[in-house]
């Protein structure tokens, strides 16, 4: 009798543990394969209007450059800001959002805007000009809550550990 509920404990085990792994598949394939959720969406735009709002307020402009949600990026890169032929765009990684929407909104959005504004303004001479401390200064005055040359990993891993 001891036997037969001790399987029956490890069979709903099981069971259970496939019901969440094939939960969690599925909401990974639909975050992937579906358009971005409005709940993202929204808050990026927040985030947009306040580094923009910032930018105005500390230097008198705004720019007017589009804001790019993709899936095209090849490995963990979390934005980028491209300047070609005189335009500038940013674009923002979808493939990292779902684990490090905060990261994003915290810092991601005001740093690539700092690297648009360096374009802008012809601060752009040499490869080092994109995280010089005049980028620095102006990622922080756009919002940014860390303004770094690149992600900490380790940052974004523990700020989701519970302690």
């Amino acid at each position: 009798m001891f036997i037969k509920k001790l399987e029956f404990i490890f069979a709903s085990v099981i069971l259970l543990a496939m019901s969440v792994l094939g939960l969690n598949y599925y909401k990974s394939y639909a975050f992937k394969n579906n358009d971005l959720p409005e709940s993202y969406k929204k808050h990026i735009e927040m985030k947009e209007k306040e580094v923009l709002s910032n930018m105005q307020k500390h230097y008198g402009f705004t720019l007017d450059i589009p804001l790019i949600v993709t899936d095209k990026f090849q490995g963990r890169l979390y934005g980028l800001t491209s300047y070609k032929n005189g335009q500038i765009k940013i674009y923002l990684n979808k493939k990292v959002m779902k684990e490090s929407m905060e990261y994003i909104l915290g810092t991601v959005i005001a740093h690539e805007y700092a690297h648009a504004m360096m374009f802008q303004q012809g601060y752009m001479h040499t490869k080092d000009d994109g995280h010089s401390s005049l980028w620095q200064k102006t990622c922080v005055k756009l919002g940014g809550e860390d303004c770094q040359q690149y992600v900490d990993q380790q940052e974004i891993i523990m700020s989701k550990m519970p302690f």
